[in-house]
């Protein structure tokens, strides 16, 4: 009310100044008279003019006694000497005010709005380049907000990661019924974080949350957050809590944490607050400001949990890990069900051969490995997509494009296939080792000439020395067969020789298998859930010990290669025989790999 009546007030103050203003404008017209120069000049001569005001333009009098009831005059300046030029014929004259106006708006005016215009365009161009809306919205958050119908994603879309998903029920349980869920005391998590390797299947997941659940989904990058201008990020971070609050209950899944919440100091001793240590320490104040029983959840997902701040994975903040990890044989097979119902199969297509193919795939490899069989299919003109497709499939992601004109000289050819068919040979030879394949001498990738498909039986969690052993044999077979054939060795066995090398020392420093340097641990694994080993710097242990286990690494390798000789010299005619098949065929499958094995059991039960 009385917001109202200072409003009355003062527009009762604006129109009595109106009054004033237009009330003394309109007596100064009725008592001032325009006339001519001319006029103005015979008025002097006549001595009529009391006084006179002299502007750039105009003369403003005023008369000594009134004419007309007119009291005042104003006339237009002309030039003097004109004036006196134009008395002297008795020509009745008057001064025109030229109109600058249109002049000074194209003079002033214009370049001002020019400047304005092009400023405002450039703000707004920076602005989209930053991803913002505006150049004033560039403090909102970027989070696309999906509501159940935008996701249409369900956990019956996701398939063999069933452990993640029956950690994650118990969330939608709290979205969808909190009273039910919590009647016992408990309260939703609140935050989970999704770790697991690339490909996954992290993301799907928490759509499918999202989408079981019912309500408003806030997805958004842990990048999105950090910009070039300081303190844009936390201002992200509090605008993207706000706007979940207001549609709470709602999920808020930032992908890509470790964009986000890196450890703090990570980057040495420089020291101050950069723009990521401020948005982290906004997000960890979020975290402890909103009350998971509004129905209020964060999810976060991540390939590298070990870089986090431990700020941000302790308790009350993101309550929950949930590792989603590669599947296993029966996950693939689950994975492929889902991905094969939207291509066309041929009959007695079956998923667990497949998924017998695919060790250590993720969903989103194997996603591709289904697009890339009907792709194989459609090359060829196929009406349906069988085994064989995705037999190709799986050569094309495994080892890379086939290189049909890249020509090897015969001598290579020869070297490729006796190195291929020694690896075959000796996997053949040595008890529990997986199945052969395909062998091919097709070159493929960049630097692959050949290759040897094993395929796995079983999932393996745990393996003996002597099983790792066998695997050294199956990896130096290549090498074994090169000298028995030719007496020297070629280039082709480096890769082999690398992973040779890296089991030997694995069972010497990280499993403890060598009798001598005993039951302990020189080295830790340095992976990370990207499947990358960083270098191990220091070394917790003296020269000399240092000295014994490079011994005991090249003793490994040395009796592995021994016995690998000794295999294939006593296979030696087999050897030669296979490779001249392999040469004439480029490409070696299951039945003729089959002849070749029963022949070399044969052998083996010949020799007791």
């Amino acid at each position: 009310m009385q917001k109202n009546t200072q409003f009355s007030i003062g527009y009762f103050a604006f129109a009595l100044l109106a009054v004033f203003v237009l009330q003394s404008a309109w007596q100064g017209a009725r008592t001032t008279a325009p006339i001519p120069y001319s006029e103005f000049q015979s008025l002097l001569r006549e001595g009529k003019v009391a006084e006179i005001s002299v502007a750039d333009n105009q003369i403003i009098g005023t008369y000594k006694e009134a004419v007309g009831n007119k009291t005042r005059f104003v006339t237009t300046r002309v030039d003097p000497a004109l004036a006196k030029d134009l008395a002297q014929y008795d020509v009745k004259f008057t001064g025109v005010i030229e109109n600058t106006f249109l002049s000074d708006l194209l003079g002033w005016v214009l370049p001002a709005v020019i400047f304005v215009a092009i400023w405002i365009f450039a703000m707004r161009r920076f602005a989209g380049k930053m991803g913002g809306g505006g150049f004033m919205n560039i403090g909102k958050s970027k989070a696309k907000v999906y509501v159940e119908t935008d996701t249409k994603v369900n956990f019956a879309d996701v398939a063999g990661i069933e452990e993640a998903k029956d950690e994650l029920k118990e969330i939608v349980d709290f979205l969808k019924n909190p009273q039910k869920s919590g009647r016992l005391g408990g309260r939703a998590p609140k935050g989970v974080l999704l770790v697991g390797p690339p490909g996954t299947g992290k993301t799907l997941l928490a759509k499918a949350v999202a989408g079981e659940a019912g309500v408003p989904f806030f997805s958004i990058s842990g990048s999105e957050f950090v910009e070039m201008f300081v303190g844009v990020g936390a201002a992200r971070v509090r605008d993207l809590f706000e706007q979940a609050r207001a549609k709470a209950p709602a999920i808020i899944f930032i992908d890509e944490l470790d964009a986000l919440g890196r450890a703090r100091g990570a980057g040495g001793a420089m020291g101050g607050h950069d723009e990521k240590e401020q948005t982290l320490n906004q997000l960890l104040v979020e975290l402890d400001g909103f009350d998971s029983s509004k129905g209020l959840v964060l999810l976060g997902a991540t390939n590298r949990p070990e870089v986090l701040d431990p700020a941000l994975l302790r308790a009350g903040r993101f309550d929950r890990q949930v590792v989603v990890d590669r599947p296993d044989k029966q996950g693939r097979i689950a994975i492929l069900g889902v991905h094969m119902q939207k291509i066309r199969l041929a009959e007695g297509v079956d998923r667990a051969k497949v998924a017998d193919l695919t060790p250590g795939f993720t969903g989103a490899e194997l996603a591709n490995l289904c697009n890339e069989a009907a792709l194989a299919a459609t090359r060829r003109d196929a009406e349906a997509i069988t085994l064989e497709d995705f037999t190709v499939a799986i050569e094309r992601i495994v080892a890379g494009l086939e290189k049909r004109n890249r020509v090897l000289s015969p001598i290579e050819r020869e070297t490729v296939a006796h190195h291929e068919m020694g690896h075959a040979l000796a996997a053949m030879s040595v008890p529990g080792s997986d199945p052969v394949h395909k062998v091919s001498i097709i070159p493929r990738g960049v630097g692959a000439l050949g290759y040897t498909i094993q395929r796995p039986t079983e999932e393996r969690y745990l393996m003996t020395r002597a099983e790792l052993e066998n695997r050294m044999v199956v990896l130096l077979g290549g090498r074994a067969a090169e000298e028995i054939i030719y007496g020297h060795f070629s280039t082709g066995a480096s890769d082999d020789l690398q992973r040779v090398t890296q089991i030997a020392r694995a069972l010497v420093t990280r499993y403890g298998m060598h009798a001598e340097l005993g039951h302990m641990v020189y080295e830790k694994e340095q992976g990370n859930y990207l499947g990358q080993v960083a270098p191990q710097f220091d070394k917790p242990y003296a020269e000399e010990t240092a000295r014994e286990i490079d011994l005991a690494v090249r003793a490994i390798v040395q009796n592995g290669y021994q016995r690998t000789l000794n295999l294939l010299r006593a296979r030696e005619a087999l050897l030669r025989a296979s490779a001249r098949d392999l040469l004439t065929r480029e490409t070696l499958g299951e039945e003729e790999l089959a002849a070749i094995r029963n022949q070399v059991m044969s052998e083996q039960a010949a020799g007791g």
